[in-house]
């Protein structure tokens, strides 16, 4: 059944809240990496924080067992935790532009696949025009932005396209079981808790943190451990449940884009004339993908026939 343009805007505002918090999050993982912390270290405040914060909604809701099935909390532990690590080992080898075209930016279409083969969702012409889209303003930000192909470079994109299949069976798990959001975000990050922690313990111990300074932990605190690994996975996740699997999953892939522009005025990095031509192919793919208003009727007039159902 179509959406109405209210139930639309509602589930795109929320999708297009949750990205803004991801896109600061790479931003912010970008700073941190310019001080004493690495990448695990990152890691670790992000999931000690939205663990323990959300330790006593999972004691009160419990894992949702009955509903996710043991794969279906498989899916949500790891899915919601493996891509921090996964990003944050590629960023060892390729430049964090990459991260976000190869991580958010493909994770949509990596849901829609997935959707169409466990959830029953339609991959219809609309969805085809609007990936059809995305892909080369991913690729273009990714690949053109004054990066080269090497093979360290490579190990980095292997690492980002696979926290984009972790995401993906996330969102997949997520909608199937009927999670709302905080449910599914409490999971994952209580599960990542405590998966993660204990080896990051015995591995790296106490010095790595303590090394680095306290403005720098508490600025990746508030923004990975609240904002990004708690508030925005519950707001996906309210995009995810009004816009379906891969219609809300689409606006991941306005993640490069909006790390481009935020990229002006933190980093002090300009998006060249290819960025600009692929943040507007994004944005546009991305309003098709995700079904908003005009979109449907725009591609049958396109294609000139009338495009499959949602």
């Amino acid at each position: 059944m179509p959406l109405t343009i209210a139930e639309y805007a509602r589930g795109a505002l929320f999708g297009l809240a949750a990205v803004s918090i991801w896109s600061g999050g790479i931003v912010a993982v970008g700073l941190g990496l310019r001080t004493s912390l690495t990448p695990w270290d990152i890691a670790a405040v992000r999931f000690a924080v939205a663990g323990l914060l959300l330790l006593p909604y999972v004691l009160r809701k419990g894992l949702a067992l009955d509903r996710l099935g043991r794969c279906g909390l498989a899916a949500i532990v790891l899915g919601g935790g493996a891509p921090v690590l996964l990003s944050n080992a590629g960023l060892l080898f390729a430049p964090a532009a990459h991260a976000g075209a190869l991580y958010p930016g493909v994770m949509p279409l990596m849901v829609a696949v997935l959707a169409a083969i466990m959830l029953g969702e339609s991959f219809t012409a609309t969805k085809r025009l609007g990936f059809a889209l995305i892909l080369p303003g991913v690729c273009a930000i990714g690949f053109f932005s004054g990066g080269t192909l090497g093979a360290q470079q490579n190990i980095g994109h292997a690492f980002f396209l696979g926290s984009g299949i972790a995401f993906a069976f996330y969102t997949v798990a997520m909608r199937r079981a009927r999670l709302d959001g905080l449910h599914a975000a409490a999971i994952a990050a209580v599960g990542a808790l405590l998966l993660y922690m204990p080896v990051y313990w015995m591995i790296v111990g106490t010095t790595s943190l303590a090394k680095a300074a306290w403005t720098d932990i508490a600025l990746q605190a508030l923004v990975q451990g609240l904002l990004t690994a708690t508030i925005s996975y519950v707001l996906y996740g309210r995009a995810v449940g009004i816009l379906g699997a891969s219609s809300g999953a689409a606006f991941a892939a306005l993640c490069p884009a909006m790390t481009a522009l935020m990229a002006i005025p933190v980093l002090g990095e300009w998006p060249g004339t290819i960025d600009w031509a692929a943040i507007i192919a994004i944005s546009a793919g991305v309003y098709i993908v995700s079904g908003g208003p005009l979109a449907g009727q725009w591609v049958c007039s396109w294609g000139g026939r009338p495009p499959p159902g949602r």
